[in-house]
């Protein structure tokens, strides 16, 4: 009986590279909190590899707290860091409580009776520095240089300079010291004109994200890096809803649905830019080596929440929105799973 030398097994297919961008959108990113630990936790690295992330607001603590486990190779020390981040965030003592409960009040009472309007100048930066506190028990910013490596995932956070006006990303890998990340920038991401002072960094002074990219897409995408360097997808966790099922007649739903269309409108704005270059390599019209097909997924928080609600830190509202986060995140891997290839 004749034997035959048996045959070599074909080549694994190398894991697809993603970046996942995550939007702003106060409390509602618990909800993206919740997402990323389904996709850090479940995610089958013979299959994806993640090569960066990016945020804007609540999207940008999200996304630095996931950065910081994966920069220690750890996906599921990021899921567990954002569980206590999220529990930490919840108005669980009784005054925090109470103030949580009545700024949510104030906000929804806006359209019946006139309210004082204080700045955020004229109020101490109790907020703010409650906020950097919680940041700093979750991220070492210390260790952060000694962990980046030139291969390490990447992270972008977006924000705005109040005096220029001009959009800024913060990145991990960034030339300029002052552009790197820092508590600084991602509180700078976060601060929400009407209720923190703005952040002075370098010589920029800066605003939430959400008046720039809401979250930072062709950052991933824009300069020389070759084409291995830039993802094979992008997954958009997507906290302001495209669409509504009914249309805004009363003063809070208008202004409601007017918060959620300019949360979307730079969104739309960064994935068009990605649209645009696939469809012109779809067309011959590009052809340089570091232009490549990149596939957008979009992971959305389908529940219809008004505006005030973004405010609102109580944990019973925390916890749902992980849970939906989490319960979104596995039907997304099970999609994935499932589709055809």
């Amino acid at each position: 009986m004749t034997s035959h030398p048996a045959r070599p097994s074909p080549a694994a297919k190398p894991p697809r590279t993603i970046a996942i961008a995550c939007q702003g959108g106060g409390s509602h990113t618990a909800f993206t909190g919740g997402v990323l630990q389904s996709l850090l936790r479940d995610l089958d690295p013979r299959q994806y590899r993640i090569l960066g992330l990016s945020g804007t607001s609540g999207g940008a603590l999200c996304s630095a707290i996931a950065w910081y486990g994966l920069l220690q190779g750890k996906p599921k020390l990021s899921a567990d860091l954002l569980e206590s981040f999220w529990q930490q965030m919840s108005s669980t003592q009784l005054p925090d409580a109470l103030s949580n409960q009545f700024l949510v009040w104030l906000q929804r009472s806006a359209s019946y009776f006139a309210l004082p309007e204080i700045s955020p100048y004229q109020l101490p930066t109790t907020g703010m520095d409650y906020l950097r506190g919680i940041v700093e028990q979750h991220i070492d910013f210390a260790k952060l240089p000694a962990l980046i490596k030139p291969d390490s995932p990447r992270l972008l956070v977006g924000a705005v300079e109040v005096l220029s006006g001009k959009f800024t990303v913060f990145h991990s890998h960034h030339g300029q010291a002052d552009k790197r990340i820092s508590v600084g920038a991602l509180l700078a991401s976060a601060a929400i004109p009407e209720l923190f002072r703005a952040v002075h960094l370098g010589n920029g002074v800066y605003w939430d994200g959400l008046f720039s990219e809401n979250p930072p897409v062709r950052g991933f995408l824009a300069g020389k890096q070759s084409s291995e360097a830039k993802p094979d997808e992008i997954w958009v966790i997507q906290i302001n809803p495209e669409k509504r099922s009914s249309e805004p007649k009363t003063t809070s739903d208008i202004t409601d649905r007017r918060n959620e269309l300019a949360g979307n409108l730079s969104l739309n704005q960064e994935l068009f830019f990605v649209e645009q270059t696939n469809d012109w390599l779809k067309k011959g019209w590009l052809n340089a080596d570091h232009f490549k097909h990149v596939t957008l997924r979009n992971i959305p928080l389908r529940v219809e929440l008004d505006y005030p609600s973004k405010l609102d830190r109580s944990p019973a509202f925390i916890n749902s929105l992980l849970a939906e986060g989490r319960r979104e995140g596995s039907e997304f891997l099970h999609r994935l799973k499932t589709a055809p290839q």
